[in-house]
């Protein structure tokens, strides 16, 4: 060729290497159907049989998430390689990143959930994320957002929880005594009113009024402190989900167009045992990250970052948009006191 140029041969183009990722296996008792009627819906943008997995991937989560979250985990990011711009999907992701202590990653999936479908229900996971990481004042920023006045009153008290352990993280023990002394929080009731006493407590303790924390516990037997700390262990697996309707819905399960295939939300990345290839949206539509770089362990959970990082950001709260509690479509139950968030 004329100049000594010459054409590109196929091994000077570098093209992203292709990765297969093993699924985690997915015991042959779990159906769609188990899975909560309202979660469908959005899985009929995908074709037939990659619903079918994803759903039962989801159903995995749901199993999982409070027995052995680490593997909920697994069964979470399994369904986001293959649907990633589902909400559902990335509201199982979060609530399953924030389950085994991956903060950073639990606050960019529940972000994009918001972004998603607008939905605020999981301000108290994303507020104890933040402190997860080591920003206690975005955690107290989120939960003084406008849209929390409008969650029902049960998330507004565990909002309460995570503004109390964030005053705590910021050594203000009398601010986080206060944060639950509404007469919201107060009113309580229930495995709610004991993980709130316990939250005084922790608070009261730290503002050296050890009678008034020792009064705060004083109603509750100890079973009843160890169920609301999570330490007694639940005897069955529970399994949400109306299957009564769904006896004539069997067949309509994953009834999407396979024109619409999972392909077309579909980017380069990693590809799932049946080459499904990863959702580019997993990536690039996390923009919202700040830039602080979170230092991971071996187990891949978060670590504090170096607390400098925030000044750069300007100290805002959470981004428009994920995910817990456990949250969320199920609720991963967001932390109350300093010790209950960590």
């Amino acid at each position: 060729m004329a100049g000594g140029d010459r054409a590109p041969r196929a091994a000077d183009r570098h093209e992203p290497e292709r990765v297969r990722v093993p699924e985690p296996e997915i015991p042959e008792d779990v159906t769609f159907a188990e899975l909560d009627r309202e979660a469908r819906g959005p899985l009929r943008t995908l074709s037939k049989d990659n619903a079918e997995r994803v759903g039962r991937h989801l159903v995995m989560v749901g199993r999982l998430l409070d027995l052995d979250p680490e593997r909920a985990y697994e069964h979470a990011a399994a369904a986001v390689r293959r649907a990633g711009r589902v909400d559902v999907v990335r509201e199982a992701a979060g609530l399953a990143a924030y389950r085994t202590g991956r903060y950073a990653e639990a606050l960019r999936e529940l972000r994009t959930v918001r972004r998603l479908n607008g939905s605020n229900e999981h301000l108290a996971v994303m507020a104890d994320a933040e402190r997860g990481i080591g920003r206690p004042e975005r955690a107290i920023a989120l939960a003084n957002e406008p849209e929390a006045e409008a969650l029902p009153a049960a998330t507004r008290v565990e909002l309460a929880m995570v503004v109390s352990g964030a005053r705590l993280d910021m050594g203000q023990a009398e601010a986080a005594v206060a944060a639950l002394s509404t007469d919201l929080v107060r009113g309580a009731s229930g495995v709610l009113a004991v993980r709130v006493a316990q939250a005084r407590a922790a608070a009261l303790e730290a503002a050296g009024r050890h009678a008034d924390a020792e009064a705060e516990l004083a109603p509750y037997s100890e079973q009843e402190l160890e169920e609301a700390a999570g330490v007694v262990e639940v005897d069955e697996e529970v399994l949400v989900y109306d299957l009564e309707d769904d006896v004539a819905e069997s067949d309509d399960a994953p009834a999407a167009d396979d024109a619409r295939t999972d392909a077309e939300a579909s980017g380069a990345g990693a590809v799932a045992d049946d080459d499904v290839v990863a959702d580019d949206d997993v990536v690039a539509d996390d923009d919202e990250t700040d830039g602080d770089e979170v230092v991971t362990d071996e187990a891949g959970r978060d670590q504090v970052p170096d607390p400098a990082a925030d000044d750069a950001d300007g100290g805002d709260a959470a981004g428009s948009g994920t995910e817990e509690e456990p949250g969320a479509g199920t609720t991963a139950g967001a932390g109350t006191d300093d010790e209950e968030a960590r």
